[in-house]
Protein backbone atom coordinates (compact mmCIF):
# COMPACT_ATOMS: atom_id res chain seq x y z
CA UNK A 1 0.00 0.00 0.00
CA UNK A 2 1.10 3.50 -0.82
CA UNK A 3 1.79 5.33 2.40
CA UNK A 4 0.23 8.25 3.04
CA UNK A 5 2.65 11.18 2.48
CA UNK A 6 0.76 13.71 4.94
CA UNK A 7 2.06 10.90 7.36
CA UNK A 8 5.46 10.69 6.76
CA UNK A 9 6.30 14.16 6.61
CA UNK A 10 6.94 14.78 2.44
CA UNK A 11 7.36 17.93 1.75
CA UNK A 12 5.02 20.23 -0.38
CA UNK A 13 5.04 23.69 -1.97
CA UNK A 14 4.04 26.39 0.38
CA UNK A 15 2.21 28.15 -2.83
CA UNK A 16 0.39 25.07 -4.62
CA UNK A 17 0.38 22.69 -2.28
CA UNK A 18 2.34 19.82 -4.65
CA UNK A 19 5.40 17.77 -3.45
CA UNK A 20 8.85 18.30 -3.57
CA UNK A 21 11.76 16.13 -4.03
CA UNK A 22 13.94 15.92 -1.12
CA UNK A 23 16.37 19.34 -1.11
CA UNK A 24 14.34 21.20 -3.68
CA UNK A 25 14.64 24.83 -3.88
CA UNK A 26 12.40 25.43 -6.64
CA UNK A 27 8.86 23.53 -7.41
CA UNK A 28 8.85 21.98 -10.36
CA UNK A 29 4.73 22.61 -10.24
CA UNK A 30 4.15 26.32 -10.25
CA UNK A 31 8.12 27.57 -10.13
CA UNK A 32 7.82 29.14 -6.61
CA UNK A 33 10.93 29.70 -4.57
CA UNK A 34 11.53 26.88 -1.78
CA UNK A 35 13.06 28.24 1.58
CA UNK A 36 15.01 26.18 3.69
CA UNK A 37 12.54 24.47 6.17
CA UNK A 38 10.09 22.32 4.56
CA UNK A 39 6.20 23.07 4.59
CA UNK A 40 4.59 19.62 5.56
CA UNK A 41 0.84 19.14 5.11
CA UNK A 42 -1.43 21.60 3.57
CA UNK A 43 -0.20 24.82 1.63
CA UNK A 44 0.69 27.55 4.21
CA UNK A 45 1.55 31.32 4.16
CA UNK A 46 4.69 32.47 2.50
CA UNK A 47 6.67 35.08 4.21
CA UNK A 48 7.41 37.99 1.57
CA UNK A 49 10.71 39.06 3.57
CA UNK A 50 13.91 37.94 2.16
CA UNK A 51 15.25 34.40 3.34
CA UNK A 52 18.66 34.83 4.90
CA UNK A 53 21.60 34.25 3.44
CA UNK A 54 22.93 30.43 3.34
CA UNK A 55 25.45 30.90 0.90
CA UNK A 56 23.73 29.00 -2.00
CA UNK A 57 23.97 30.49 -5.62
CA UNK A 58 20.85 31.44 -6.13
CA UNK A 59 20.10 33.06 -2.90
CA UNK A 60 20.93 36.65 -4.30
CA UNK A 61 19.15 35.94 -7.66
CA UNK A 62 17.61 39.60 -8.67
CA UNK A 63 13.35 39.56 -9.38
CA UNK A 64 12.37 39.66 -12.98
CA UNK A 65 10.89 42.19 -14.89
CA UNK A 66 7.67 42.75 -16.74
CA UNK A 67 7.95 40.86 -20.48
CA UNK A 68 5.10 42.99 -21.56
CA UNK A 69 4.27 46.75 -21.32
CA UNK A 70 1.56 47.41 -18.51
CA UNK A 71 -1.49 48.90 -19.49
CA UNK A 72 -2.63 52.70 -19.80
CA UNK A 73 -3.86 52.38 -16.08
CA UNK A 74 -1.09 51.46 -14.03
CA UNK A 75 -1.61 50.35 -10.25
CA UNK A 76 -0.08 51.68 -7.37
CA UNK A 77 3.75 50.49 -7.44
CA UNK A 78 4.39 47.81 -4.38
CA UNK A 79 5.43 48.57 -1.39
CA UNK A 80 9.25 48.00 -0.75
CA UNK A 81 10.48 44.52 -0.33
CA UNK A 82 7.26 43.19 -2.57
CA UNK A 83 7.52 42.01 -5.86
CA UNK A 84 6.43 43.38 -8.66
CA UNK A 85 3.68 42.33 -11.04
CA UNK A 86 5.17 40.66 -14.25
CA UNK A 87 2.27 41.44 -15.92
CA UNK A 88 1.07 44.78 -14.73
CA UNK A 89 3.57 46.21 -12.35
CA UNK A 90 1.33 45.92 -9.31
CA UNK A 91 1.85 44.50 -5.81
CA UNK A 92 2.47 40.30 -5.81
CA UNK A 93 0.92 38.96 -2.68
CA UNK A 94 1.84 36.14 0.33
CA UNK A 95 0.32 33.62 -2.08
CA UNK A 96 2.23 34.61 -5.33
CA UNK A 97 -0.59 36.11 -6.99
CA UNK A 98 -0.75 39.67 -8.64
CA UNK A 99 -3.27 41.78 -6.12
CA UNK A 100 -4.60 43.98 -8.97
CA UNK A 101 -5.06 41.60 -11.91
CA UNK A 102 -4.68 38.17 -10.04
CA UNK A 103 -1.32 36.83 -12.52
CA UNK A 104 0.58 34.29 -11.25
CA UNK A 105 4.34 35.08 -10.36
CA UNK A 106 6.91 33.50 -11.93
CA UNK A 107 9.93 32.44 -9.29
CA UNK A 108 13.13 34.55 -8.77
CA UNK A 109 14.65 32.16 -10.91
CA UNK A 110 12.56 32.09 -13.73
CA UNK A 111 12.86 35.73 -14.93
CA UNK A 112 15.35 38.25 -13.76
CA UNK A 113 16.78 40.95 -14.57
CA UNK A 114 20.37 43.37 -14.21
CA UNK A 115 20.57 47.03 -14.48
CA UNK A 116 24.01 48.16 -13.45
CA UNK A 117 23.97 51.53 -15.31
CA UNK A 118 21.45 53.36 -16.85
CA UNK A 119 23.26 52.20 -20.42
CA UNK A 120 23.74 48.38 -19.62
CA UNK A 121 20.81 46.29 -18.71
CA UNK A 122 19.80 42.52 -19.07
CA UNK A 123 16.79 40.37 -18.81
CA UNK A 124 17.23 36.60 -18.31
CA UNK A 125 13.95 34.32 -18.61
CA UNK A 126 12.60 30.83 -18.60
CA UNK A 127 10.86 31.12 -21.68
CA UNK A 128 7.06 30.05 -22.02
CA UNK A 129 8.17 26.31 -23.09
CA UNK A 130 10.28 25.57 -20.25
CA UNK A 131 9.97 24.33 -17.05
CA UNK A 132 12.99 25.77 -15.34
CA UNK A 133 15.49 28.47 -16.22
CA UNK A 134 18.93 26.98 -16.91
CA UNK A 135 20.22 30.58 -18.41
CA UNK A 136 22.18 32.88 -16.11
CA UNK A 137 23.60 36.26 -16.26
CA UNK A 138 25.94 38.96 -14.87
CA UNK A 139 26.75 42.82 -15.42
CA UNK A 140 28.78 44.86 -14.76
CA UNK A 141 28.97 48.91 -15.92
CA UNK A 142 30.86 51.84 -14.91
CA UNK A 143 28.09 55.19 -14.12
CA UNK A 144 29.31 57.00 -17.05
CA UNK A 145 27.44 56.18 -20.55
CA UNK A 146 30.26 54.67 -22.87
CA UNK A 147 32.93 54.04 -20.07
CA UNK A 148 33.25 50.52 -19.20
CA UNK A 149 30.84 47.51 -19.32
CA UNK A 150 30.91 43.81 -18.75
CA UNK A 151 28.54 41.24 -20.20
CA UNK A 152 28.61 37.43 -19.12
CA UNK A 153 25.87 35.10 -20.20
CA UNK A 154 25.61 31.27 -19.75
CA UNK A 155 22.84 28.71 -20.82
CA UNK A 156 23.03 25.95 -18.71
CA UNK A 157 23.32 22.48 -20.95
CA UNK A 158 19.70 20.98 -20.20
CA UNK A 159 20.53 17.28 -20.42
CA UNK A 160 23.15 17.74 -17.66
CA UNK A 161 21.93 18.03 -14.19
CA UNK A 162 21.77 20.90 -11.54
CA UNK A 163 22.74 22.68 -14.79
CA UNK A 164 20.35 26.08 -13.36
CA UNK A 165 22.54 26.42 -10.56
CA UNK A 166 26.20 25.92 -12.18
CA UNK A 167 25.26 28.34 -14.70
CA UNK A 168 24.49 31.03 -12.05
CA UNK A 169 27.40 30.28 -10.46
CA UNK A 170 29.88 30.52 -13.50
CA UNK A 171 28.06 34.19 -14.75
CA UNK A 172 29.02 35.52 -11.22
CA UNK A 173 32.65 33.96 -11.35
CA UNK A 174 33.28 35.10 -14.36
CA UNK A 175 32.20 38.53 -13.72
CA UNK A 176 34.48 39.12 -10.88
CA UNK A 177 37.40 38.46 -13.00
CA UNK A 178 36.47 41.02 -15.64
CA UNK A 179 36.00 43.71 -12.55
CA UNK A 180 39.53 44.72 -13.33
CA UNK A 181 40.24 46.87 -16.76
CA UNK A 182 42.00 44.76 -19.48
CA UNK A 183 45.40 44.77 -19.36
CA UNK A 184 47.40 47.15 -21.77
CA UNK A 185 50.24 44.32 -22.53
CA UNK A 186 53.68 45.79 -23.49
CA UNK A 187 52.41 48.91 -25.79
CA UNK A 188 52.59 46.99 -28.84
CA UNK A 189 49.37 45.58 -30.11
CA UNK A 190 50.14 42.32 -30.34
CA UNK A 191 51.53 42.42 -26.46
CA UNK A 192 48.16 43.63 -25.11
CA UNK A 193 46.06 40.76 -27.83
CA UNK A 194 48.12 38.37 -25.94
CA UNK A 195 47.24 39.93 -22.45
CA UNK A 196 43.81 40.44 -22.92
CA UNK A 197 43.56 36.50 -24.52
CA UNK A 198 44.71 35.24 -20.77
CA UNK A 199 42.25 37.38 -18.90
CA UNK A 200 39.39 36.17 -20.94
CA UNK A 201 40.76 32.66 -20.57
CA UNK A 202 40.87 33.39 -16.79
CA UNK A 203 37.45 34.46 -16.80
CA UNK A 204 36.34 31.16 -18.39
CA UNK A 205 38.41 29.23 -16.21
CA UNK A 206 36.62 30.79 -12.80
CA UNK A 207 33.07 30.17 -14.66
CA UNK A 208 34.51 26.45 -15.08
CA UNK A 209 35.85 25.93 -11.78
CA UNK A 210 32.74 27.43 -9.83
CA UNK A 211 30.69 25.17 -12.19
CA UNK A 212 32.78 22.24 -10.96
CA UNK A 213 32.60 23.47 -7.45
CA UNK A 214 28.45 23.38 -6.95
CA UNK A 215 28.44 20.11 -9.03
CA UNK A 216 27.78 16.53 -7.03
CA UNK A 217 30.78 14.72 -7.24
CA UNK A 218 28.79 11.55 -7.86
CA UNK A 219 26.32 13.21 -10.69
CA UNK A 220 26.51 10.91 -13.47
CA UNK A 221 25.86 13.65 -15.57
CA UNK A 222 27.73 16.85 -14.69
CA UNK A 223 26.54 20.29 -14.99
CA UNK A 224 27.75 21.81 -18.01
CA UNK A 225 27.13 25.38 -19.65
CA UNK A 226 28.29 27.33 -22.87
CA UNK A 227 29.78 30.90 -22.13
CA UNK A 228 30.41 34.07 -23.36
CA UNK A 229 32.03 37.42 -22.36
CA UNK A 230 31.72 41.01 -23.42
CA UNK A 231 33.72 43.54 -22.32
CA UNK A 232 33.54 47.17 -23.30
CA UNK A 233 35.99 49.41 -22.55
CA UNK A 234 35.59 53.38 -24.61
CA UNK A 235 35.18 52.63 -27.77
CA UNK A 236 36.68 48.65 -27.69
CA UNK A 237 34.87 45.57 -27.52
CA UNK A 238 36.17 42.49 -26.63
CA UNK A 239 34.17 39.24 -26.40
CA UNK A 240 35.12 35.34 -25.38
CA UNK A 241 32.98 32.72 -26.64
CA UNK A 242 32.31 28.97 -25.91
CA UNK A 243 29.53 26.67 -27.37
CA UNK A 244 26.76 28.37 -28.74
CA UNK A 245 25.99 31.62 -26.74
CA UNK A 246 26.89 34.58 -28.72
CA UNK A 247 28.26 38.28 -28.99
CA UNK A 248 26.95 40.24 -31.57
CA UNK A 249 27.29 43.76 -32.79
CA UNK A 250 24.10 45.91 -34.05
CA UNK A 251 25.13 49.45 -35.28
CA UNK A 252 22.59 51.32 -35.64
CA UNK A 253 23.38 51.97 -39.30
CA UNK A 254 26.39 50.25 -41.29
CA UNK A 255 26.58 46.56 -41.04
CA UNK A 256 25.90 44.16 -38.05
CA UNK A 257 27.90 41.13 -37.44
CA UNK A 258 28.15 37.92 -34.82
CA UNK A 259 31.47 38.51 -32.93
CA UNK A 260 31.48 34.82 -31.83
CA UNK A 261 31.80 32.08 -33.55
CA UNK A 262 29.94 28.81 -32.37
CA UNK A 263 31.25 25.49 -31.41
CA UNK A 264 28.58 23.40 -32.62
CA UNK A 265 27.93 20.14 -34.83
CA UNK A 266 25.56 23.31 -37.22
CA UNK A 267 28.76 25.77 -37.01
CA UNK A 268 30.95 22.76 -38.61
CA UNK A 269 28.28 22.04 -40.91
CA UNK A 270 28.08 25.61 -41.83
CA UNK A 271 31.76 25.94 -42.63
CA UNK A 272 31.36 22.61 -45.14
CA UNK A 273 29.28 24.76 -47.30
CA UNK A 274 25.78 23.83 -45.70
CA UNK A 275 23.10 26.62 -45.46
CA UNK A 276 22.92 28.24 -42.37
CA UNK A 277 19.07 27.96 -42.56
CA UNK A 278 19.48 24.59 -42.72
CA UNK A 279 22.33 23.71 -40.46
CA UNK A 280 20.60 25.50 -37.44
CA UNK A 281 17.34 23.87 -38.02
CA UNK A 282 18.42 20.32 -38.59
CA UNK A 283 18.67 17.45 -35.73
CA UNK A 284 21.80 18.26 -34.50
CA UNK A 285 21.29 21.88 -34.42
CA UNK A 286 22.22 22.78 -30.92
CA UNK A 287 24.63 19.89 -30.40
CA UNK A 288 27.71 21.45 -28.93
CA UNK A 289 31.10 20.90 -29.32
CA UNK A 290 32.53 22.65 -26.25
CA UNK A 291 31.31 23.36 -23.08
CA UNK A 292 32.26 24.25 -19.19
CA UNK A 293 31.63 21.47 -16.90
CA UNK A 294 33.39 18.31 -15.29
CA UNK A 295 33.86 16.42 -18.07
CA UNK A 296 35.03 19.62 -20.77
CA UNK A 297 37.97 18.82 -22.66
CA UNK A 298 38.75 22.21 -23.83
CA UNK A 299 37.81 25.47 -22.23
CA UNK A 300 40.08 28.13 -24.01
CA UNK A 301 37.36 30.26 -25.22
CA UNK A 302 37.88 32.19 -29.09
CA UNK A 303 38.67 35.77 -27.79
CA UNK A 304 38.14 38.33 -30.36
CA UNK A 305 38.49 42.23 -30.33
CA UNK A 306 36.60 45.15 -32.65
CA UNK A 307 37.03 49.32 -32.25
CA UNK A 308 33.62 50.84 -32.67
CA UNK A 309 33.38 53.21 -34.56
CA UNK A 310 29.40 53.71 -35.00
CA UNK A 311 26.62 54.18 -32.73
CA UNK A 312 24.78 51.14 -31.73
CA UNK A 313 24.41 48.06 -29.49
CA UNK A 314 26.58 45.18 -28.01
CA UNK A 315 24.26 41.83 -27.14
CA UNK A 316 25.28 39.25 -25.65
CA UNK A 317 22.34 36.39 -25.49
CA UNK A 318 21.65 32.70 -25.37
CA UNK A 319 20.49 30.46 -28.06
CA UNK A 320 16.71 31.16 -26.77
CA UNK A 321 17.25 34.76 -28.62
CA UNK A 322 19.28 33.80 -31.52
CA UNK A 323 17.12 30.84 -32.40
CA UNK A 324 14.87 33.62 -34.40
CA UNK A 325 16.73 35.87 -35.75
CA UNK A 326 20.47 34.31 -35.90
CA UNK A 327 21.20 36.35 -38.78
CA UNK A 328 22.81 39.99 -37.63
CA UNK A 329 21.07 41.78 -39.98
CA UNK A 330 17.69 39.84 -38.88
CA UNK A 331 18.56 40.55 -35.23
CA UNK A 332 18.85 44.18 -35.72
CA UNK A 333 15.41 44.61 -37.50
CA UNK A 334 13.80 43.36 -34.09
CA UNK A 335 16.19 45.89 -32.24
CA UNK A 336 14.53 48.70 -34.57
CA UNK A 337 10.99 47.47 -34.15
CA UNK A 338 11.33 48.16 -30.25
CA UNK A 339 12.23 51.82 -31.11
CA UNK A 340 13.55 52.37 -27.95
CA UNK A 341 17.23 53.14 -27.02
CA UNK A 342 16.56 52.08 -23.49
CA UNK A 343 18.23 49.15 -22.66
CA UNK A 344 16.18 47.70 -19.92
CA UNK A 345 13.26 48.48 -22.65
CA UNK A 346 14.57 46.74 -25.40
CA UNK A 347 16.13 43.52 -23.43
CA UNK A 348 12.37 43.04 -22.55
CA UNK A 349 11.34 43.74 -25.98
CA UNK A 350 13.62 40.79 -26.85
CA UNK A 351 12.71 38.71 -24.68
CA UNK A 352 8.74 39.48 -25.57
CA UNK A 353 9.66 38.69 -29.40
CA UNK A 354 11.46 34.95 -28.31
CA UNK A 355 8.50 33.76 -26.87
CA UNK A 356 6.06 34.98 -29.06
CA UNK A 357 8.24 32.81 -32.05
CA UNK A 358 7.75 29.83 -29.88
CA UNK A 359 10.06 30.89 -26.77
CA UNK A 360 11.23 27.02 -26.88
CA UNK A 361 14.22 27.45 -24.72
CA UNK A 362 15.24 29.99 -22.27
CA UNK A 363 16.43 33.38 -22.92
CA UNK A 364 19.08 35.72 -21.97
CA UNK A 365 19.64 39.25 -23.54
CA UNK A 366 21.99 41.29 -22.27
CA UNK A 367 22.79 44.76 -24.02
CA UNK A 368 25.39 47.94 -23.57
CA UNK A 369 24.37 51.22 -25.30
CA UNK A 370 27.40 52.81 -27.43
CA UNK A 371 26.07 55.99 -28.35
CA UNK A 372 28.53 58.20 -26.48
CA UNK A 373 31.95 59.96 -27.32
CA UNK A 374 34.88 57.45 -25.74
CA UNK A 375 35.49 57.91 -22.01
CA UNK A 376 38.92 57.72 -21.00
CA UNK A 377 39.51 54.03 -19.46
CA UNK A 378 38.26 53.31 -15.98
CA UNK A 379 41.11 52.96 -14.08
CA UNK A 380 38.71 51.83 -11.08
CA UNK A 381 37.18 48.46 -10.55
CA UNK A 382 33.44 48.12 -10.74
CA UNK A 383 30.55 48.19 -8.48
CA UNK A 384 28.54 45.02 -8.97
CA UNK A 385 24.86 45.73 -10.00
CA UNK A 386 22.15 46.22 -7.72
CA UNK A 387 20.07 43.16 -6.50
CA UNK A 388 16.42 43.96 -6.55
CA UNK A 389 15.17 41.97 -4.17
CA UNK A 390 27.50 12.01 -26.20
CA UNK A 391 27.84 15.53 -26.98
CA UNK A 392 25.83 17.86 -24.61
CA UNK A 393 22.64 18.92 -26.24
CA UNK A 394 22.18 22.70 -25.66
CA UNK A 395 18.28 23.07 -24.52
Amino acid sequence: MEPDVSEVGTPVCPSCGAGLGVGARFCEGCGAQVDGAPQVGGAAAVSTEPAASSGHPLDNAPISAPTRKPSAALPDPPAAGRRPCSDCGGEVGPDLYCLECGTKAPSERDHFREQPATWVAGVCDRAVRKTRNEDAMALLAGAEAGSRAVLVVLDGVSNSIDSDVASLAGARAAREVLRMPLPAGMGTPQSRDAAVAKVMARAAEAANTAIVAVTDPASPNPASATFVAVVLEGRRATWAGLGDSRAYWLPDDGPAAQLTVDDSVAQAQIAAGVAREVAETGAQAHAITKWLGRDAEDIVPMVGAMDLPEDGWLLACSDGLWNYASEPDALREQVRAAGTTDPAALALALVAFANAAGGHDNITVALARVDQPAVGQNDQTLAPPPIPGGEPTDG
